[in-house]
């Protein structure tokens, strides 16, 4: 029972590890490309 125990907590650490990274790069792609569409709106109104 202790082995299968551990081999779930380990299963699910390295799930949960993974969602954050994912979460964390997806965050940051979306930022920086609403960032680039904004400067781009932004500069086309100007002129």
């Amino acid at each position: 029972m202790d082995e299968q125990l551990r081999i779930i907590l380990i299963i699910i650490v390295s799930v949960s590890i993974f969602g954050l990274l994912v979460f964390v790069f997806v965050k940051n792609y979306i930022k920086r490309k609403l960032e680039y569409y904004l400067s781009e709106k932004n500069k086309n109104n100007k002129l």
